[in-house]
């Protein structure tokens, strides 16, 4: 880390306030940020300079929802619902080691952090016997790479002699489950306001795991003081299975499970009623909004105004890459801003509503609002810097719509904690061409034992 000055360039703070400049400047001193304000910083402030002039400064984008061992199966079963896809890529999966997870998680981030991502929330729950340290493989790339990672150590149980989706063979008991989770948290979880690596337990769906291993993982979460994370209302098929089981929704039916509250977040919730949104804002329970991944899988539209508007934190999230095919983060930002539009007119997100669902909407799901998401003293420095003076923007005045509405923006500057991860549109951290050569041969692994 060193003291930097960045300066010259339109500013989106994406504090409370919605304070932006239009030539404005952002300091930043032992790994937080220091100052925020208008024009350039004062010529005695000390740290390497850097100008900017037709660019724009954001926080860095938070990942609230992934699975960075797809990588290895992108571009398979296109046509497909989830659970077609499903079915298709369990067997598949099921020979996952821990060197391939740890290659996939490398190029996955890497590529996730080109694309404006400081904060990634990762999703792993299938633990194959005799794979190894899936979690410290992950781990291990987080570091390599810079980024802050939020892992979910997730958990199947519910296979398919049990009325579940999975084969038997990629499941886990529930004793293995919970106690592999807790072992993970001790080993590798850091509450500290800087962390660049926190714990959550996320059992993986209401099709995959049994009601006794969501509360048990519920308990041990709280237990513990982390955060807890599933699917949940992705698809209609899941709806329908949830209904014929257990007579609920599944949004009723995990709040009757203990997963309810301002420690819990959800991947997806395309099929919420208008109680559960309601009970979302009130209760402070979050969403993980995936657009491209729920177009891609044809499972609907999430009602992201209407969980804004009911209080209920939303982040975005890429999803894994076998169900996005490599989307970048930042172009999520446009996608939930045309889904959103698709279906509730063109005033139903704004690209202002966009960049904060990709920034401090993914810190309040996360639990990290205080410590990131928005370029305030005081808070962590993870600063994109996009550059918008390229044919696709430089036309677009308003350098937030500029942001959204245009194509990918190149990335100057992406920092971490005051680290620099990404400079000139290059990741600097790790060889991303040794990173992706890799996780090909990874691939190629996959694909041969399979």
């Amino acid at each position: 880390m060193t003291d930097l000055v960045i300066e010259g360039c339109a500013v989106a703070t994406v504090d409370g306030a919605g304070t932006e400049y239009a030539d404005g400047h952002v300091v930043v001193r032992d790994g937080a940020i220091a100052a925020v304000g208008a024009g350039p910083a004062p010529a005695d402030t000390p740290g390497r300079r850097v100008r900017a002039p037709g660019h724009l400064a954001t926080p860095g984008l938070v990942n609230t929802h992934h699975h960075l061992y797809q990588w290895l199966t992108q571009g398979r079963v296109p046509e497909a619902t989830l659970f077609e896809w499903l079915t298709a890529l369990y067997p598949v999966w099921r020979h996952v080691d821990a060197a391939m997870t740890g290659a996939a998680a490398a190029a996955g981030l890497a590529w996730l952090a080109r694309s404006g991502a400081t904060t990634v929330a990762d999703h792993p729950y299938l633990f194959p016997p005799g794979s190894g340290d899936l979690v410290a493989a992950e781990v291990a790339a987080g570091a390599e790479v810079g980024v802050r990672l939020h892992l979910c150590r997730g958990s199947m149980d519910l296979g398919e002699s049990r009325g579940g989706l999975p084969p038997d063979d990629v499941t886990e008991d529930l004793g293995v489950a919970i106690a592999a989770s807790a072992a993970a948290i001790e080993a590798h979880h850091d509450p500290a306001p800087d962390s660049f690596l926190r714990l959550a337990v996320g059992p993986c769906s209401p099709f995959s795991s049994t009601s006794e291993l969501m509360r048990e993982s519920a308990a041990l979460a709280r237990a513990y003081g982390v955060r807890l994370h599933t699917h949940l209302a992705e698809t209609v098929e899941e709806d329908e299975f949830c209904r014929e089981r257990f007579d609920l929704s599944p949004a009723d039916y995990v709040a009757e499970l203990g997963w309810s509250g301002a420690d819990v977040w959800f991947a997806h919730a395309v099929h919420l009623d208008e109680a559960a949104i309601r009970r979302f804002g009130a209760e402070g329970t979050g969403v993980a909004h995936c657009p491209t991944s729920n177009a891609r899988l044809g499972a609907g539209i999430a009602g992201v105004p209407e969980l804004l508007r009911a209080g209920a934190p939303v982040g975005l999230g890429v999803d894994g890459a076998a169900s996005s095919e490599g989307t970048r983060l930042a172009g999520e930002m446009h996608q939930a801003l045309l889904m959103a539009r698709a279906r509730g007119g063109p005033r139903a997100l704004t690209a202002r509503q966009a960049l904060e669902l990709a920034t401090l909407g993914g810190a309040r799901c996360l639990g990290r609002d205080a410590e990131l998401g928005s370029l305030e003293p005081g808070k962590q420095a993870d600063i994109a810097l996009w550059r918008l003076d390229g044919p696709g923007h430089a036309a677009i005045a308003d350098p937030v719509t500029a942001l959204v509405f245009g194509p990918p923006a190149p990335l100057t500057l992406l920092l971490a904690g005051g680290r620099t991860l990404v400079e000139d549109d290059e990741l600097r951290t790790a060889d991303e061409a040794k990173l992706l050569s890799a996780a090909l041969a990874a691939r190629g692994r996959l694909e041969g034992a399979a």
